[in-house]
C-alpha cells in the first residue's frame, strides 16, 4: 500500500513539472514569435516608515510607468503586465537596523 502511494505521488509530481515546463516554453515561444511585445503600466509607489509604538507611516512617492511583458510569465527581465495591473501599489519598507535606516526593496538594502 505504501509503495503504491509513493509511486502515485511521484507520477503526480512528474506530470505537474511537465505541465509547468510545457506552459513556460509555450509562453516563451509565443512571446518571441510576437516580437517580444511590451507595454507600460502605471504603478503607485509608497515607502513604509516605522514609528514608535509599532506604528507605521506610509509616504506616497508618486506614480511611474513601468515596462512589462505581455505574457503569462516574466519574460525579458520584465514582470508580466497582468501581475502589475493586479498589484499597482508597490511599497518599500524602511527599517531601523543598529541605528541606521535601511530601505528594503526585495533583496536590496540601501543604507540611509
Amino acid at each position: 500500500m505504501k509503495r503504491w502511494l509513493i509511486v502515485w505521488l511521484q507520477r503526480v509530481v512528474v506530470v505537474l513539472v511537465a505541465v509547468f515546463v510545457a506552459t513556460y516554453a509555450g509562453d516563451w515561444a509565443v512571446f518571441k514569435l510576437r516580437g517580444s511585445p511590451t507595454a507600460k503600466v502605471t504603478v503607485n509607489r509608497y515607502v513604509t516608515i516605522p514609528l514608535k509604538g509599532n506604528k507605521q507611516e506610509f509616504d506616497y512617492l508618486g506614480s511611474i510607468d513601468v515596462p512589462c511583458s505581455v505574457s503569462l510569465f516574466p519574460q525579458a527581465g520584465r514582470n508580466p503586465c497582468w501581475q502589475l495591473r493586479r498589484n499597482f501599489n508597490q511599497g518599500a519598507a524602511l527599517q531601523r537596523v543598529s541605528g541606521l535606516m535601511h530601505f528594503v526593496v526585495g533583496k536590496v538594502n540601501i543604507a540611509w
